[in-house]
């Protein structure tokens, strides 16, 4: 079995823990274990706040779309900002999105990050990584003392799979994570 839902929110930062909680309550009431449910969440917060910050005038919104399917569960946050700087402007991705709200993924993207299948973090366990946005280009966390520069280090520490790219014929930017779920003893959709 599977469950996805797709919400369009405005560029509000009420709208982060609105999409956060609606997560969390999915994961909850589907039976996944709570670590993995809140690692999901963190990371989706870090993907809604960029938006908020990031995506565009006030006057448009931001998109997200969460699926359980099987043991994963992929999110997706896309905004109508101005994307992330490519120094080659002609290597936008030219995919169109899914019926599901999801966008199809091309083999080209702006960063790229999947764990190696035993999970390690750090540069060892990564298995595929490209690097060319401005607002990803930085791959550790940001001095202490700093109030932004963190999310998708987050992101990126807390799931298995990260995909960031532009929209393709539009403006924006699509930040797309997966990860491998948990199950508590009781679930309802645990997929063995």
């Amino acid at each position: 079995m599977s469950i996805w839902w797709s919400l369009h929110l405005r560029r509000e930062a009420a709208s982060v823990p609105l999409a956060r909680r609606l997560l969390v309550g999915a994961m909850e009431t589907a039976g996944v274990d709570p670590e993995t449910a809140y690692d999901l969440a963190v990371a989706l917060s870090e993907a809604c706040a960029n938006a908020v910050e990031h995506g565009g005038d006030a006057s448009t919104g931001y998109r997200v779309t969460a699926r359980i399917d099987g043991d994963t569960c992929r999110i997706e946050v896309t905004d109508s900002g101005p994307g992330f700087a490519s120094p080659d402007s002609s290597s936008e991705n030219s995919s169109e999105g899914s019926s599901e709200g999801f966008s199809e993924s091309s083999s080209e993207g702006l960063f790229e990050s999947r764990k190696s299948p035993g999970g390690a973090a750090g540069p060892a366990g990564l298995r595929a990584r490209r690097r060319l946005p401005r607002r990803a280009e930085a791959r550790t966390p940001a001095p202490a003392h700093d109030e932004h520069g963190r999310g998708l280090f987050l992101i990126e520490s807390l799931t298995d799979h990260v995909h960031v790219r532009n929209r393709p014929g539009r403006q924006g930017a699509v930040v797309t994570f997966d990860k491998i779920l948990k199950w508590r003893e009781d679930a309802l959709l645990k997929a063995s």
